[in-house]
């Protein structure tokens, strides 16, 4: 789904991710600001130190490109593939969501998606669930949402039966014991305490408070502590009996839908559902339905512009409109082809408009599919503009520009060539469509059969199937500015926002619009000649024939060219077959850690030329061919990726910007300011602020976010980001990989190219690529950390354990322990001391040198940090007791479940890249890391485990505390 993430989303049961992801943010194609970490998870294992990783002597330097490729294939021949088994997996939605709750108990329906995990009848064990997919490579999740709650699990193939059985067992019998009951509450008010820094759920929030009274979205979806527990208590609500009416009224089987996908025939898959699935409970009753109640936001409060201090540094304007529910219009997709207009950011659009006036920076448009935008009551369709300083200024005019590009629209009427120019797009991008990870695929198609017609069930969500203009014109002419309603989001606002929403105490307040420009809204106002329709787009690829090889297949990349300025590895796709490539470049710089001002100028350098580049490239990405620049750590990252046709004229266009590089002060000044909240964003969120703090500590040489934030604070010059980006391009060595569908002559092109274009001398020394790392002393240090988001009860503890060097052996120990340490870590941690909602062991690797460590996110106002560090080593200590007595066969399944993930096939081509670049970017070459890992891991014993694990438990152990505290204590 293109759009915000649901506010009700619950990471269920295995959330080791960020605890927030800012929609407004994440953008396909553009700039990377901060460091990026081109994160590479080895399978399971949370590689997020950095693109460095392992000792480069474990790769070897491929001097002759042709014997080598020669070699390579002769060994291909003679060797058999892997196994190529994808994971087994399953996905259930049920048509019940928070739409649903009680008046008197919020938050009832996401409360229960999380109290069906905690045993059954049949298997009463809480994490037991859990603990049979950790052992066998599997995971789950679980969300609730406006109208339906979803629950999805993988595992390998030999368990799925087993793991079926035991997963329909939330949906026949489960448990919810009163004691459970109690403590899941305090994970559930975890969540909703790690949810209330995010702005869009915040946004969420108070869009939903100017429904119409009576109206579900008004509710609080997300319930906690006071909703669930403490105000229940004091009206005498017991929730356990409210708990179990409450599923045995909406967890009905008529209207679930559930997808099962393994490698079994359909017959056998057909007879295990109906032997498992037919005990789920139907109890006859008509499914919620809440289509009667439209119009929610046609109100008075709604029409209005709220001012609203964000927690980020960020100015943005929102213009949202509430429409009658499109979900019914899905084979025409009305508000597809609006917002694709509206975001378009090519020639005539409004964000190219908003640009050259120094207003914009980016702009979102259109409906994001979650519950939250898109129900049985409403359609939300909202245009999100990222302001500058100078915007902010100028928000009225801002919006008056969206609203002539608006009418511009309606009066022209809806464009047949527009749309099919969109159809085309979609149809190349579905038939040539890379798979998706099996639990992906099973999450939307079951919410598929909610929405579509049964024929529609796997295209209803991505093709356009009928041109109806009469559909399209009523959903565009509803688009009047007298109908929105207007969000400015700034730190500006501080001082005069006297209203606080209730749950998340996001501090607005609400006013007119201006009259000048409600009149002139109201009257028939002047078009724009500067704004019209794109043009035809010369992007989209029309050759889609697979090349034939010229040079012999290998199975992993080679080095087809080297010279001093530069080597190339390229690899042809012989496995999946599809009309597309990857092409990924580092040029490597020495210069950029020098000092703390190179990095920001390096910063603001890649931000620029990305803004110069927006325009220009935007038809290609239309056109399903993506690019990003990263900033990364030691050199630029260019990565482009799509169908093959026309990617080398993107490639180029890149290339081209970075010869001919120029800027006007006015664009200096905007990203400059731009950035500065970049930074301050990174710092007040306790996840990257901690991350931040433990690198600087481990690492010699790097330059913190606080480091670039004061140099960028102090101010730069214009001269001295003229000779910073003039000194590096004079100078550097580039890395690229090409793989897909390319020849290997067609693949030298782009490293000739990248040559041609900047015309650099080679570095005079070889530049590294990974820091230099601080062996920690035999003892336990503790860092201590203030937050600076002041209002966030938020905190982080992490417990970073130093290993050593790494080595293919110590790796998969490394893995092997986090793989057992994880499902006991969230019984003791999160279940049984209900310290905080996110809590999780990780792989730790750090510019090559390894590590574990445990992370606990809780709240200030529950427990103090030093309280979760020894909870933390309680946990540890327990473990240890735990991993001496683990039982052989116990021991073996947890061998073969990380050898079948590692034999596990990628599910699409962009899988095989990522591992591939990675060991390109730290140089380590290392391309068949995955079989030599696999090697050893076969010969690793439970005695090996046990004493990795306790020589990390002696007295000498090297141990790093990282606490992130909030300022002062707030109540929620």
């Amino acid at each position: 789904m293109d759009g915000a993430p649901s506010a009700l989303s619950s990471e269920g049961e295995d959330d080791d991710d960020e605890s927030e992801d800012e929609s407004d943010e994440d953008d396909d194609s553009g700039a990377e600001i901060e460091d990026d970490k081109e994160d590479y998870d080895d399978e399971d294992c949370d590689d997020e130190e950095e693109e460095e990783e392992g000792e480069n002597d474990d790769g070897e330097e491929l001097n002759d490109p042709d014997s080598e490729l020669e070699e390579l294939a002769e060994k291909e021949e003679t060797r058999k593939r892997g196994c190529t088994e994808k994971q087994s997996a399953a996905a259930l939605c049920v048509a019940v969501g928070s739409f649903s709750d009680p008046e008197d108990l919020p938050g009832l329906a996401h409360f229960l998606e999380h109290m069906v995990f905690m045993g059954s009848l049949k298997y009463p064990d809480e994490n037991g669930f859990d603990a049979f997919l950790k052992k066998h490579g599997g995971s789950d999740n679980a969300s609730t949402d406006c109208e339906r709650t979803v629950f999805q699990f993988d595992v390998q193939r030999k368990y799925f039966k087993e793991a079926l059985d035991r997963w329909a067992q939330f949906f026949i019998h489960p448990l919810m014991i009163r004691d459970a009951i109690d403590r899941e509450v305090e994970a559930v008010d975890s969540e909703y305490q790690l949810a209330r820094p995010s702005d869009s759920n915040r946004k969420e929030m108070l869009f939903g408070s100017l429904a119409r009274p009576g109206h579900p979205m008004k509710k609080f979806f997300w319930g906690n502590a006071e909703t669930l527990k403490h105000k229940p208590k004091m009206n005498n609500i017991d929730t356990y009996t409210r708990l179990r009416e409450f599923w045995q009224h909406y967890y009905s089987a008529h209207y679930m839908t559930l997808v099962v996908q393994s490698k079994e025939t359909l017959d056998t898959l057909e007879k295990w559902v109906t032997e498992i699935f037919s005990e789920i409970p139907n109890n006859g009753f008509s499914k919620p339905n809440f289509g009667h109640l439209t119009q929610p936001f046609d109100t008075p409060e709604f029409h209005k512009l709220y001012r609203v201090v964000p927690i980020r540094k960020i100015h943005s304007l929102s213009i949202t409109w509430a429409l009658p529910p499109q979900e019914q219009h899905y084979r025409v997709k009305p508000l597809h082809y609006i917002s694709w207009l509206v975001g378009h950011e090519g020639k005539g659009s409004v964000l190219s408009f908003l640009r050259k006036k120094f207003w914009a920076l980016a702009l979102y448009g259109g409906n994001g599919e979650t519950g939250f935008e898109q129900n049985s009551t409403y359609s939300v369709f909202s245009i999100s503009v990222t302001l500058t300083d100078e915007g902010y200024k100028h928000f009225y005019e801002v919006a008056h520009v969206v609203f002539q590009y608006l009418k511009m629209l309606q009066k022209r009427g809806p464009d047949k060539r527009i749309w099919e120019e969109i159809q085309k797009i979609e149809a190349n991008e579905f038939h040539y469509q890379e798979q998706t990870d099996p639990v992906d695929y099973v999450e939307s198609l079951c919410e598929n059969m909610q929405l579509f017609q049964k024929e529609d069930f796997l295209t209803g969500d991505q093709l356009l199937f009928e041109y109806k203009p009469e559909i399209i014109a009523d959903a565009l002419n509803q688009l009047y500015p007298q109908r929105t309603n207007l969000v400015l989001l700034s730190a500006a606002n501080e001082g005069q926002c006297h209203l606080k929403e209730k749950w998340f105490g996001t501090q607005y307040n609400v006013e007119d619009v201006d009259k000048y420009w409600s009149d002139l809204w109201a009257s028939d106002f002047e078009l724009n000649e500067d704004l019209h329709l794109p043009e035809e787009n010369k992007y989209i690829a029309t050759d889609f024939a697979l090349k034939a090889p010229d040079c012999p297949e290998t199975e992993y990349p080679v080095k087809i060219l080297s010279t001093q300025q530069g080597c190339l590895w390229y690899r042809k796709d012989d496995k999946f077959k599809i009309p597309k490539a990857y092409v990924r470049f580092h040029l490597i710089s020495p210069l950029i850690q020098q000092s703390a001002e190179n990095v920001v100028l390096f910063d603001t350098f890649v931000n620029i030329l990305s803004h110069n580049l927006a325009e220009p490239a935007y038809e290609a990405d239309v056109a399903q061919l993506e690019y990003k620049l990263v900033a990364g750590e030691h050199g630029l990252i260019i990565r482009v990726k799509g169908f093959n046709h026309k990617l080398p004229l993107l490639f180029q266009l890149i290339i081209d910007h970075l010869s001919d590089f120029s800027f006007t002060p006015a664009v200096f000044e905007m990203i400059t300011e731009q950035l500065k909240k970049t930074y301050f964003n990174v710092l007040i969120k306790p996840e990257t602020l901690a991350k931040d703090v433990r690198l600087l500590i481990l690492e010699h040489s790097r330059w913190s976010m606080i480091d670039k934030y004061e140099t960028l604070m102090k101010g730069l010059s214009i001269e001295s980001l003229s000779a910073f980006v003039k000194a590096f391009k004079s100078q550097l060595f580039v890395e690229g990989l090409v793989q897909g569908n390319f020849t290997s002559r067609e693949s030298k092109d782009f490293l000739n190219y990248v040559v041609q274009k900047l015309q650099f001398v080679p570095l005079a020394h070889p530049c590294p690529v990974q820091f230099r790392v601080v062996d920690l002393p035999n003892t336990h240090l503790l860092c201590k950390v203030k937050a600076l988001n002041k209002g966030d009860a938020n905190s982080e503890v992490t417990v970073y354990y130093q290993s050593g060097a790494r080595s293919l052996r110590e790796y998969t120990l490394m893995e092997l322990l986090v793989m057992h340490m994880e499902e006991p870590c969230f019984d003791f941690l999160r279940t049984k001391q209900t310290l905080g909602y996110q809590v999780y062991p990780t792989c730790r690797n750090t510019s090559g040198i390894l590590g574990f460590s445990v992370t606990v996110a809780t709240q200030a106002t529950k427990y103090n940090s030093e309280l979760v560090d020894k909870k933390i080593e309680e946990f540890l200590s327990c473990f240890e007791e735990k991993i001496k007595h683990l039982s052989d066969e116990a021991f073996s399944t947890q061998v073969t479940a990380l050898i079948k993930l590692k034999e596990c096939e990628d599910s699409h081509l962009g899988e095989e890249v990522d591992r591939n670049w990675h060991e390109v970017v730290t140089q380590q070459y290392l391309f068949d890391r995955l079989a030599r890992e696999i090697e050893a891991l076969k010969s690793v014993t439970k005695s090996d485990l046990v004493a990795w694990f306790q020589a990390h438990r002696k007295s000498e152990r090297k141990v790093l505390s990282v606490h992130l505290m909030t300022v002062k204590k707030h109540a929620s």
